[in-house]
């Protein structure tokens, strides 16, 4: 690491890391019976109700916007930021992450009369094309507060060895960023909380940049500033579909908060861990911290917060699996919420919580079910989504996905789920209904425009 020129900071966050790893035979569960359901969290309608919402400017005037937008998208075949795909058209336009990001912040800006700094944490592989956007984004100006930090990177680790994978084939495949909570130790090496601090910032909300549900609160930001919590996390309810992820519990011995991914949970606690009744609520990665509390924690632990270790198992070309098995070792930016005594949620609706992990997910944001309003707010009626399936080998990659969809999505407005098995293009005008289901026809096959598509396939166009 200091031979390819990573910090003091980077090599000292990872030799944490490494010598968790290489030493602790546990791998860090978190079992069962050491910890308790979190149950009854304030809801944010119950918030809303509580607030004065004049009052609640004064709040906001005092909050600025970091979003973690290291991301390449991998996962659908991107090389660049995830943050740079289009996501739908507004007034001929077209938008992409970044563009809905920044129209939030604008708008906040404008309307409310506040300075709403906005700072990305980006990647080595992101910076330059996000940058690029930034400066080209007419009204957006910021010389105060830093418009980025770049996070860390670190070696992933040759599984068999415990040495720094070697991948001559791609040498910058030998590398990978350490999670999420290395946001913290950035954030500390960067001075961008004295920016903050020289500017009257008091609170930070951090979100992802692929989460477009999470724009700015002033109801959120009047209501952290209330209960003098340092650290609060937005919660959302769990379903099904959720049952995977990582969700909070309590320190049964300390009663403090605690986040707990799959990852953590033994294999034997894991009925118990995916009991979404039992474990109600699932982490929405977004977090509110007080910029002072955040201070005097990272000045506790030098930078480096003991965060509990991720063991990520890959192979070092994720696209290849014959290629070397390595570990990345990473960290959770919810865990902090353990560090922070006093620390809280809140739980919120799905209207804060639209993640785009794959093309299933872009399938919906970019359908007739969202209307990006002119506040650059993704709205739908009540943000329960149709079950999308899409077969990978045909719609994974975003390139196939977008020659498959060549003018648009299909309506999914009477769609109560869709899959699509086979090789299959759509004309123009498309409409799904009830559990629409396309079989695998073992050829390229085709959906002429104007039709409609239900649990039988394509509508038959004959009249009878």
């Amino acid at each position: 690491m200091q031979e390819n020129g990573m910090s003091d900071m980077a090599v000292s966050q990872f030799r944490r890391l490494y010598e968790d790893w290489a030493g602790n035979d546990a791998a860090g569960w978190i079992r069962e019976d050491d910890i308790e359901p979190v149950h009854d969290v304030p809801s944010f309608h119950d918030v809303y109700e509580t607030i004065d919402h004049d009052k609640a400017v004064h709040a906001f005037a005092k909050t600025a916007f970091l979003k973690l937008n290291g991301g390449l998208g991998t996962s659908m075949g991107l090389d660049k930021a995830k943050s740079l795909l289009p996501v739908r058209r507004h007034k001929a336009r077209r938008m992409r992450f970044i563009d809905i990001i920044l129209g939030q912040v604008l708008t906040a800006r404008e309307r409310l009369n506040v300075p709403l700094p906005l700072t990305l944490m980006n990647s080595f592989h992101t910076s330059a094309d996000t940058m690029r956007v930034l400066a080209r984004c007419k009204g957006f100006e910021q010389d105060d507060v830093p418009m980025e930090i770049v996070q860390h990177q670190e070696p992933k680790i040759d599984l068999e060895t415990g040495e720094p994978v070697s991948f001559p084939a791609n040498p910058t495949l030998e590398w990978c960023p350490p999670g999420h909570g290395d946001l913290f130790s950035t954030i500390w090496e960067s001075g961008l909380l004295d920016a903050l601090e020289r500017k009257g910032i008091k609170y930070l909300f951090i979100s992802n940049s692929d989460n477009l549900g999470a724009r700015p609160s002033r109801t959120l930001a009047q209501y952290f500033e209330n209960t003098g919590a340092p650290f609060m996390m937005e919660v959302a309810f769990r379903t099904y579909a959720d049952r995977k992820g990582g969700h909070f519990v309590r320190d049964r011995e300390t009663g403090q908060l605690m986040l707990r991914e799959m990852t953590q949970v033994h294999p034997d606690d894991k009925g118990a861990a995916q009991d979404i009744k039992r474990h109600p609520y699932f982490n929405t990665n977004s977090i509110w911290v007080r910029v002072d509390a955040l201070r005097d924690k990272l000045a506790e632990y030098d930078g480096v917060l003991p965060l509990p270790v991720i063991r990520n198992y890959k192979t070092v070309d994720p696209t290849d699996p014959s290629t070397t098995k390595v570990v990345q070792l990473e960290t959770a930016m919810g865990a902090a919420v353990k560090l922070f005594e006093g620390a809280i949620c809140v739980q919120v609706d799905r209207m804060r919580f639209l993640p785009v992990k794959t093309t299933e997910d872009l399938f919906i944001m970019r359908s007739d079910r969202f209307h990006l309003t002119d506040s650059y707010e993704m709205e739908d009626g009540n943000y329960l989504f149709p079950d999308v399936t899409l077969n990978p080998k045909y719609y994974k990659n975003i390139e196939d996905f977008n020659e498959h969809f060549p003018y648009s999505v299909p309506s999914l407005a009477a769609a109560n789920s869709v899959t699509i098995e086979g090789d299959w293009t759509f004309g123009r005008n498309v409409a799904f209904y009830g559990d629409a289901h396309l079989e695998d026809e073992g050829k390229p096959s085709y959906v002429p425009n104007g039709e409609f598509v239900g649990p039988q396939g394509v509508e038959p166009d004959e009249w009878r």
